[in-house]
């Protein structure tokens, strides 16, 4: 027969590869699947032994029990090596993390990220694009440009009159915000291009001094972002906020009109969609509306609350977010996202001049003439992950409709938690949920026994307490609480923090961490008494 004989045997089997080849194997090109999944079969073993072990929100003990199982396996004489440090790293790394898919794990907005996106992100690490240059990273660049456009109309933007970038979050992304707003007004008010020439003195050159306004519960990163601007922190005015720490338009109005009088010059306002505390949205067309007035840049840090834009129910809350000239978006906040996942937008392109880059090895004009876009002049970074792919991958899974019932769930949690605070009487609520967090806290018994306590000494007690109830649930392993103090002075401010992100948590496991805050609480007053 034709083909008959020695040359049409089939090929033998390639040999086994030895175990150095294995380890040694790359997660790209035709091959890399092969060698990635077995290698992602061992993870999951792993992972679920991890949390057998764990069997909770957490593992019992104190940091220093942590810290020693982390030497023993890592760094001791007896420290995994070889083959085995994949298995038992991992089995340690899920023993001794916090789960945020555990019903009891609510203290941060520290979301457990859906399946689906987790699964978007591994194909992402195992390609490593890096979205620097448009030759390492062609759909990737592309699908992020779509994406953000998506968002920008989302946000209530004009897509094509719109930019943007994937951040590492709230943090970087208020930083650039700050930047656009520092290089812009700032520019403006000096004549100089600021970006080039730095930071006039205060009061001199003819530049007032730069001030921006954050109300007293903004997110620390903008304190921190002016320090890096070169403005310091002390540029930084704190605003009133009401009981729900919602700043004050009343105030901010005195603040400007503070500013204009001693001839300083409001560069930007700050205003939050989504406290980390208590989820408060500050009134976002008065915010509008006033920096208009005072020529002032509008940031809104919508980190947390952005997810809200998801939910037919609780977009009616970000009403105004299309007025502002840049806004932080975190989807490892309301979006399910393993991290990072951040956006940040401007409201017009234009007005992202001046982080405009060229690296000829990158972008060169020529390139880019020929039509090869560039992302690297939209971020602060060089080096950057594919993140766009997993928020794109859920989109497309879920649809905002998918994505906003989840949001309506973790809401409704929070409703019927604070509730039952609120029907509790050794517990207070201090204000109702807004989005999916509210704060809290256990009421101690009063004194009975010497001398009456006065308010000051009871809330001094009720600190404690608190406090180290907190503590005693991470010892026993039982639950992760979040602590927080309320704006002012004085004691009598902390209150913890229960931040329900788990769309599958039910209203009767919330109920049951709250009974454990509650017998954490008297076990901490029994504790005291018998000092």
């Amino acid at each position: 027969m034709p083909g008959a004989g020695p040359a049409a045997q089939a090929a033998p089997e390639p040999p086994e590869p030895s175990a150095p080849a294995r380890v040694t194997a790359l997660s790209g090109g035709t091959g890399g699947s092969d060698a990635l999944a077995p290698l992602v079969d061992r993870v999951m073993d792993a992972l679920a032994r991890g949390a057998r072990r764990r069997g909770g929100p957490v593992a019992p003990g104190r940091p220093g029990d942590v810290a020693a199982t982390v030497s023993e396996v890592f760094g001791g004489p007896a420290a995994v090596t070889g083959a085995e440090a994949l298995d038992r790293l991992t089995e340690l790394l899920a023993h001794g993390s916090a789960d945020p898919a555990d019903a009891s794990c609510a203290a941060h907005l520290h979301c457990p990220p859906l399946a689906i996106a987790v699964a978007a992100d591994l194909a992402v690490s195992a390609l490593n694009p890096s979205q620097d240059s448009w030759d390492q990273a062609p759909a990737a660049t592309a699908l992020e440009t779509l994406l953000l456009q998506e968002l920008a109309a989302l946000v209530g933007y004009e897509p094509e009159q719109a930019a943007g970038v994937l951040t590492s979050g709230g943090t970087e992304s208020n930083l650039m915000g700050l930047m656009l707003a520092r290089d812009r007004v700032l520019g403006a008010a000096s004549g100089r291009q600021i970006e080039l020439t730095g930071v006039p003195g205060a009061g001199t050159e003819g530049a007032p001094r730069p001030r921006i306004l954050a109300s007293a519960a903004a997110h620390f990163s903008v304190q921190r972002a002016a320090a890096l601007l070169g403005l310091g922190e002390d540029a930084v005015l704190p605003v009133p906020v009401d009981h729900q720490l919602r700043m004050d338009p009343e105030a901010l109005a005195a603040v400007l009109e503070g500013c204009a009088e001693r001839g300083e010059l409001p560069v930007a306002i700050v205003a939050t969609a989504g406290t980390t505390d208590t989820g408060a949205i500050d009134p976002l067309p008065a915010c509008a509306a006033l920096a208009a007035q005072h020529g002032a840049w509008l940031h809104v840090d919508a980190a947390y609350g952005g997810g809200a834009l998801l939910s037919d129910r609780l977009a009616p809350l970000l009403d105004g977010l299309g007025l502002a000239d840049s806004v932080s978006l975190d989807w490892h906040k309301l979006g399910w996202q393993p991290a990072a996942a951040g956006v940040f937008l401007v409201r017009r392109s234009e007005t992202y001049a001046s982080l405009a880059r060229r690296a000829v090895y990158l972008n060169p004009a020529d390139d880019e003439e020929a039509g090869y876009p560039s992302l690297l002049g939209l971020s602060l970074r060089t080096t950057r992950r594919a993140d766009a792919f997993k928020i794109a991958v859920t989109l497309r899974t879920l649809g905002r409709e998918g994505l906003g019932r989840l949001v309506d769930a973790c809401r409704d949690l929070a409703v019927s938690g604070a509730r039952a605070v609120a029907e509790h009487p050794r517990l207070e609520l201090h204000s109702e949920p807004v989005l999916t967090a509210f704060l809290f806290r256990y009421l101690p018994e009063a004194a009975q026994d010497g001398p009456h306590e006065s308010d000051a000494e009871y809330g001094a007690r009720c600190d404690a307490v608190n406090a180290a109830l907190r503590r005693r649930l991470l010892r026993e392993g039982s639950a992760v609480v979040g602590r927080t103090e309320l704006p002012g002075e004085g004691p009598g401010r902390v209150r913890l923090k229960l931040t329900l992100l788990n769309p599958h948590t039910t209203a009767a496991e919330v109920e049951r961490l709250l009974h454990a805050v509650v017998a954490a609480g008297r076990a901490e007053e029994e504790e005291e008494e018998a000092r």
